[in-house]
């Protein structure tokens, strides 16, 4: 997208920022939405919910890598003109992610126990969350023909049409979900098999209407009229999306396990996190919007020869967040404990509620530096030293320090606090690389030098 201001101002970054912003709230503001309705039901749904939303982030987070490849080829194309191609790679990007979304779901339709299992929480709460995992396996295709068709077009800079579906399809996921959550009418009441059942429904719904007026013209980007897989895009796609899914499986496999640290503390410390996250990623979603606006400059002054308005993007786009993220997060430590009683009634849930929202609002302004700073970074071409420092915040700063506080005996409040160092490591290390200005050298992650080379062949 471009901006009509100068490079690096505050209403460009603003500009690149709102759309991811405004999607990313619609898409908290469900997962929101699951767990107070099922926090009127009890602790155990809000843990089952919470596993469940879990098992859901990681089929996302391996789809939105081939996302990610689809952007850059889908842009490239559409910016040198080439509409054709544009529509051959959203056609193959669609047949290969419905591709991978069925094999994704099959462990989730097979062996939902075994897949809630591996939290280690209660059997009530492991059947609850097997409940919630096999009906993401049933409609994890619709979700896949939105993320496709959402990507395409924001690819090409119309970033409205899906953020309108977006909003319908978050609207009717809600309203289905309370309704088979607690049964009206001729509903049954499914409690957290509804929550999940009737919120792939409603994703169902929007990915058929999306899909509908695709297919009959209506987007700047048409469906294909002879469609078939262009394997050498599907070879591109492959190339470029290889290291974005091995990063966001990484991250999710790591917040897995530490979800299963969590847990072993009981069933009220895991609803306890679960409805933490929650209500603070909020905040967190607009330091996303930030960084993908520090990205979008950071490459687009680069390209244009103009390194220090590049690093002066970076900086601007990481003041905005810090100052964002930390107003919001003042006020979730000014309101934690109404926060957490409007959430759910039991007083130890709260409790423990109230000292989560605390520990992860005091980490807000470190987030703000790992979400822009890293953006800033992959606009560089520099990919490799954000997933160096995702690694070291997640392994050396999350999951050993908890895995030793839990063979030490220590209280659950010590494994909540381990995310002040996770971000305080991730936060440390991209600053130090960003103020370095090694970035600066033009370090362009192979894959992509290779898919330039292969588009460059097809057009």
């Amino acid at each position: 997208m471009k901006t009509d201001q100068p490079p690096g101002t505050s209403r460009s970054v603003w500009r690149l920022a709102w759309p991811t912003i405004t999607s990313n709230l619609l898409f908290t503001a469900v997962g929101f939405a699951h767990i107070k309705i099922v926090a009127n039901i009890g602790t155990t749904e809000v843990a089952a919910v919470t596993t469940g939303h879990r098992v859901f982030f990681l089929i996302q987070a391996l789809l939105m890598g081939v996302s990610v490849a689809a952007t850059a080829l889908i842009a490239r194309s559409w910016g040198a003109g080439e509409v054709r191609q544009a529509e051959h790679i959203t056609w193959t990007t669609l047949c290969l992610s419905l591709g991978l979304a069925g094999l994704l779901s099959l462990p989730a339709l097979l062996v939902p126990e075994s897949i809630a299992g591996l939290f280690g929480l209660d059997e009530a709460t492991t059947r609850a969350a097997a409940s919630f995992i096999f009906w993401l396996g049933v409609f994890s295709i619709g979700s896949a023909t939105t993320m496709v068709l959402s990507t395409a077009l924001r690819a090409t800079g119309n970033v409205i049409t899906p953020l309108w579906f977006l909003f319908f399809s978050s609207l009717l996921n809600i309203c289905f979900a309370y309704l088979l959550a607690f049964g009206y009418g001729p509903l049954p009441a499914l409690g957290v098999a509804g929550v999940a059942l009737g919120g792939g429904a409603a994703g169902l719904v929007a990915a058929c209407c999306f899909a509908a007026l695709w297919w009959r013209g209506y987007f700047n980007v048409k469906a294909s009229k002879t469609p078939r897989i262009d394997w050498s895009i599907a070879r591109q796609l492959a190339v470029i999306g290889t290291p974005a899914v091995l990063e966001q499986g990484m991250v999710q496999l790591a917040f897995l396990a530490f979800f299963g640290i969590v847990a072993s503390y009981g069933t009220d410390a895991y609803a306890a996190y679960g409805i933490g996250v929650s209500l603070v990623s909020f905040s967190i979603v607009v330091g996303f919007g930030f960084g993908i606006a520090a990205a979008t400059l950071v490459g687009q002054q680069l390209g244009a020869g103009r390194p220090d308005l590049a690093v002066a993007a970076g900086w601007r786009a990481l003041r905005l967040a810090l100052l964002a993220m930390g107003s919001m997060a003042a006020l979730q430590i000014v309101y934690a404990r109404d926060l957490a009683s409007f959430m759910i009634d039991d007083p130890r849930v709260i409790e423990l509620t109230v000292v989560f929202i605390y520990l992860l609002a005091a980490s807000q302004p470190l987030m703000a530096c790992e979400l822009t700073l890293a953006g800033a970074l992959r606009g560089a071409g520099d990919t490799r030293f954000p997933l160096f420092s995702t690694f070291c915040g997640m392994i050396l700063g999350r999951l050993l320090p908890a895995w030793l506080f839990l063979h030490l005996g220590l209280s659950v409040y010590w494994i909540y606090a381990v995310m002040l160092a996770d971000y305080s490591t991730k936060a440390c290390l991209l600053l130090h690389r960003y103020r370095s200005r090694k970035w600066l050298g033009g370090a362009i992650d192979e894959a992509e030098v290779v898919t330039m080379d292969s588009t460059r062949k097809n057009t």
